[in-house]
């Protein structure tokens, strides 16, 4: 092995003492609400005494036990936070199938496409893309409460699409235009259609691009508040704003616990998320950085 490529004892160990305290740096805080989400509310805000959060003490008092679902019980059956998880899903699954169909189509035509127009329409939707989305919900607020739109989930599937749709073309024509071009003729050769080459052959070699992509607008719908909150009633609230309605109701007891609960249940699943198809977002973020 090269001098160059051999580290000293003192260099391996301050590398991995870099990333072990920026591993707990990072997970600190939601391993912490984690813990706090099985206390109540007099422990895991407790002035008096940090220890109460660790050990439980009120817990124990009020509860019999160290730890208590008190506070998933009343986020999900008392609150019926599952109707917001469902609104969730319902609108997460919308909004990833209409951006990679329309961006997988779109994007493989404007990477083959030889005319002018291509460059120029991925122009301006980049810069739809860079306007604040806040900006182009109040655009659409006045014709949903003329035509009654307004509180339904399928006018916020419409705007998270619009609002994802440009990301979507550029990320997918970045993906396209690094399958060389000879696989699609060499397929037409043998007989297949335009769609035939698209679906058989190319949509096969970019399959961890368009994971890479979904998972982009997965987490937009996921996480997106401005929106939601702007053209949601209620009753059909997602996640992330029937969450912040139980932040808005901490001077009553008991509901700050149920806010706590409701943000270890909405981060909960991007964790597993994440694990599960992390090879697919490595290979589909590095996808073209090697050529030759």
């Amino acid at each position: 092995m090269s001098k160059a490529m051999r580290r000293s004892p003192a260099v391996n160990l301050l590398a991995y003492g870099f990333m072990i305290t920026w591993l707990i740096m990072a997970a600190f805080p939601f391993l912490w609400t984690l813990w706090g989400s099985f206390k109540v509310e007099g422990d895991f805000f407790s002035k008096a005494d940090w220890a109460n959060s660790i050990f439980g003490t009120l817990t124990m008092v009020e509860t019999g036990g160290n730890f208590t679902s008190d506070g998933y019980y009343g986020a999900w059956v008392q609150e019926e936070f599952w109707r917001a998880a469902l609104n969730t899903f319902i609108v997460c699954f919308c909004v990833v199938t209409i951006s990679l169909t329309c961006g997988t189509l779109g994007g493989y035509a404007l990477s083959r496409s030889t005319y002018r127009y291509a460059f120029w329409f991925l122009l301006f939707a980049l810069m739809f893309r860079a306007m604040p989305p806040i900006t182009l919900v109040s655009g659409y607020l006045l014709p949903f409460f003329e035509w009654n739109l307004w509180g339904h989930l399928s006018t916020t599937i419409i705007v998270l699409v619009a609002i994802n749709q440009p990301f979507t073309l550029w990320m997918l024509h970045a993906f396209f235009k690094n399958i060389p071009k000879d696989l699609d003729e060499s397929a037409m050769v043998d007989g297949c259609t335009r769609f035939q080459a698209f679906r058989h052959v190319i949509i096969p070699v970019m399959w961890p691009g368009v994971i890479t992509t979904g998972l982009f607008s997965f987490l937009l719908a996921y996480n997106d508040f401005a929106v939601t909150s702007m053209l949601l009633s209620k009753e059909n609230q997602t996640m992330v704003p029937k969450l912040a309605s139980f932040l808005g109701t901490t001077q009553t007891k008991g509901n700050v616990m149920f806010a706590v609960a409701a943000a270890v249940s909405v981060t909960a699943p991007l964790f597993v998320m994440i694990i599960f198809f992390q090879k697919q977002i490595v290979s589909g973020l590095t996808a073209g950085a090697v050529k030759g």
